[in-house]
């Protein structure tokens, strides 16, 4: 049986149109630096709001530095700008706890210098012939960093979150919808799919090559776990039942006496979380948030059920039975827009369950993308015929069973830097991230 993967990429490879849309990638990506970082005064972004997360001034330097030694040194070949901080900016040098004590550029001349690189990463830009070279090809390397900026921008959102004192950022919400009444499950068929991708040209090491797998039928819930479906979890003792958890899940939470999802507190009898600075009654309807593997996986396993495996995860988001064929996203080939998915920020929560029926999965599968990043089964190891690049330092160095796959972005998530094959990955532990899940089941294997 041939399993073909979608022929689309991301429409063209004229030049001009390429330049486009890296220019407006890399364009998407600052604007949204300069409102993490202009929202708060300079003490604030000096400061360490904790010890998990760098200094706001430390990423946006970070991104500066990246964007000219990959942009400006690799591709164009110039000389470097501040050979001297390489190291202060260096992710593999100094752990995030350090950070605070290094010598960092302070906010204004870090404003400056990532400016400056912009400007001739701009001109670099105007003068690249998109071929030639894999990094230039389809102008990967443009379309890398604009990626690496957006996801940092992502871990600033999630130092915001982490900042004690009131609200710096606002959005609107996600529009209201009608409570979900709909299947809270969705079977999906048996058989090979085509799981990653060797077309899509700003995919990274990690989600290449396209391969094909074979997954057995499953079910899948059909939207993510919700805050209150995780409140009956805690209500029924989840928290206190060592039957549910893995070993070193249930070591960890009693060690840190952790009894409900990150930013929870309970109120005499209703249930508040802290959202950016605003305290707000828990909304039952919106799929729960901030919670590690470990609690996924325990509340997988109270409610009889388990978290899916990555290539389950990628099968219900991309493989269409009607025709074979695996597409970049659940609902096609086209890129995301406001009605298919909660990405970039445009609101500072997930949306409802059940939201954005547009981006359903041809088998009815909603809020596969955006809104929460979800938590799967799988360690996070490469695929077959994997080949790192453009180094080494980006995917290899982590894989193996320390890390977790999530999967399928959330609403601090660009579209850039988020797409049917997108793999993220983090410890076991992890609860700042933006983070929920959905379950899964196994089938007979007569209904594959």
């Amino acid at each position: 049986m041939t399993v073909p993967e979608t022929t689309e990429t991301t429409g063209t490879t004229d030049p001009e149109t390429l330049r486009e849309r890296a220019l407006q990638a890399l364009t998407t990506a600052r604007d949204r630096t300069a409102l993490l970082t202009s929202c708060v005064e300079d003490p604030e972004l000096t400061a360490q709001h904790s010890p998990l997360m760098s200094p706001l001034v430390w990423d946006l330097a970070h991104i500066g530095n990246q964007e000219e030694l990959w942009l400006l040194r690799t591709v164009a070949g110039r000389e470097a700008m501040r050979p001297e901080i390489d190291g202060l900016y260096d992710a593999f040098e100094h752990p995030r706890a350090e950070r605070p004590s290094l010598p960092l550029l302070p906010p204004a001349e870090a404003r400056q210098y990532a400016a400056e690189v912009r400007g001739r990463a701009l001109d670099v830009l105007e003068s690249t012939a998109f071929h030639g070279t894999r990094l230039t090809e389809a102008g990967f390397a443009f379309g890398m960093i604009a990626q690496h900026e957006q996801q940092h921008d992502e871990t600033m959102l999630i130092t915001h979150q982490l900042r004690k004192g009131g609200a710096a950022l606002t959005a609107p919400d996600p529009e209201p919808v009608p409570l979900f009444t709909g299947p809270s499950e969705v079977l999906v068929p048996g058989g090979p799919f085509m799981m990653g991708t060797s077309t899509e040209p700003w995919a990274l090491d990690n989600e290449r090559p396209a391969h094909r797998r074979l997954v057995p039928p499953f079910h899948i819930d059909t939207t993510p776990v919700t805050n209150g479906a995780y409140q009956a979890f805690i209500e029924d003792g989840g928290y206190d039942d060592e039957r549910w958890w893995a070993p070193r899940g249930w070591s960890h939470i009693k060690a840190h006496g952790i009894s409900a999802p990150l930013f929870w507190r309970r109120d005499g009898g209703q249930w508040l979380r802290r959202r950016f600075g605003v305290t707000e009654v828990m909304p039952p309807d919106e799929p729960v948030l901030h919670v590690s593997w470990y609690e996924a996986d325990a509340y997988a396993r109270w409610a009889g059920r388990r978290l899916p495996t990555e290539a389950e995860w990628e099968k219900a988001a991309r493989h269409d039975p009607a025709t074979g064929r695996s597409t970049r996203y659940p609902w096609g080939d086209d890129d995301p827009t406001p009605v298919h998915a909660n990405l970039g920020q445009r609101h500072l929560r997930p949306a409802p369950a059940g939201s954005y029926p547009a981006g359903a999965s041809p088998l009815g599968v909603r809020q596969l993308i955006g809104d929460v990043w979800e938590w799967t089964s799988s360690d996070f190891l490469p695929h077959p015929g994997f080949t790192a690049f453009p180094y080494k330092e980006y995917s290899e160095v982590f894989f193996g069973p320390e890390y977790k796959v999530l999967r399928g972005g959330s609403f601090a998530v660009d579209a850039v830097a988020c797409r049917g094959t997108f793999r993220n990955w983090d410890y076991p532990i992890r609860r700042q991230i933006f983070s929920g899940f959905r379950t899964a089941r196994d089938a007979s294997p007569e209904l594959g």
